[in-house]
């Protein structure tokens, strides 16, 4: 092991001194690198702990939840509570908001979603987890659903863990995208990847094409431009990605560019779309924003979409940011028509 990386305890230090901070802000990542190593050990255990197969239960999504959809929201709440820096949490797994008791000094709100792409835990595919980072607002003293409802841009921080053939830490400060990888050895994370950019062109898109009956008019149009190839309007060969893993996907946008698609469509549109705006779209916005991409519902910047509840769902479009401004472009035309 090189004995020069950064460890991104030390890169939060760093941090916290360069804006004059007061320790309190390393400690908020600090809980969440302890959540992210358990969760990564029981992930990689898989079948020789039991952790594989459904857990019997719902998530207030009314979606089936995993075992390790569980267990791994139980490892968030209860390492984030110890800390005492979070007044309070809400996971994408849980109705309501979660208070946490004694922490009277609490100061930030942690939303998060503890297993991303949880339908590919049986069959060992990447997963991950996302996490999104409030401060309280001023004056606030209950921890209630309202206290959450803040637009995107008011994130102090936002990050993933990706649980892949190795496991990552991909965070932002609201200054450029730094990821680092676990070394299992020593049992840190350290800096791998520092000042992760998208390029602003690209060659690969990601949506689930076994949607393709229900899209709306300017997400088939872009679709059927890229599949046309270097005989269609774009002039240049397209491949497709689709892993079932939103964490995967932004990954890989953030190491080699792309394009990712979750369009709201006639079958979830009555539901506002299919991905979360507080638990995925905006920590995952955030990221790509500050890695010079681009994130919008098709309609809008994704950061300035006003909340008006926790888990309300929305339209994503994000990636690199002149594919996202074309897909712009076209529901744009295609509003005006209508």
């Amino acid at each position: 092991m090189p004995y020069n990386r950064t460890t991104l305890t030390h890169f939060l230090l760093q941090e916290q001194r360069r804006l004059g901070g007061s320790g309190s802000f390393t400690g908020l990542i600090t809980d969440i690198i302890f959540a992210c190593k358990m969760i990564s050990h029981e992930v990689n255990r898989g079948a020789l702990a039991g952790n594989l197969g459904m857990a019997g239960s719902e998530n207030v999504q009314g979606e089936e939840q995993k075992k390790l959809d569980v267990l791994a929201n139980d490892i968030f709440l209860h390492m984030n509570a110890l800390g005492g820096s979070y007044a309070g949490m809400a996971s994408e797994e849980l109705e309501d908001v979660h208070a946490v008791h004694g922490a009277a000094d609490g100061k930030y709100l942690l939303l998060f979603d503890p297993l991303d792409g949880s339908s590919n835990i049986d069959v060992n595919i990447s997963v991950g987890s996302i996490f999104s980072i409030l401060r309280l607002p001023e004056g606030c003293s209950t921890i209630n659903e309202a206290a959450f409802l803040q637009k995107g841009v008011q994130q102090v921080a936002a990050g993933y863990a990706l649980y892949g053939s190795s496991t990552m830490m991909v965070l932002t400060t609201g200054n450029g995208v730094n990821g680092f990888t676990l070394d299992n050895n020593v049992g840190m994370f350290l800096l791998t990847h520092p000042n992760m950019t998208i390029p602003v062109e690209t060659k690969e898109f990601a949506i689930n094409a076994s949607r393709s009956r229900f899209w709306e008019a300017p997400v088939k149009r872009y679709i059927d431009e890229c599949q046309a190839g270097k005989d269609g309007p774009r002039a240049k060969d397209f491949n497709m990605r689709w892993v079932a893993s939103m964490v995967a996907e932004v990954h890989r946008i953030l190491c080699r560019g792309g394009v990712f698609l979750y369009p709201a469509d006639s079958e979830n549109i009555k539901k506002g779309g299919k991905l979360r705006l507080m638990y995925e779209a905006n920590p995952m916005a955030f990221l790509v924003e500050q890695a010079g991409g681009a994130a919008t519902t098709g309609r809008g910047r994704m950061l300035d979409v006003a909340p008006t509840h926790l888990h309300q769902r929305v339209p994503v479009v994000l990636g690199s940011k002149a594919e996202v401004e074309r897909i712009g472009a076209y529901h744009a035309e295609y509003d005006a028509k209508a």
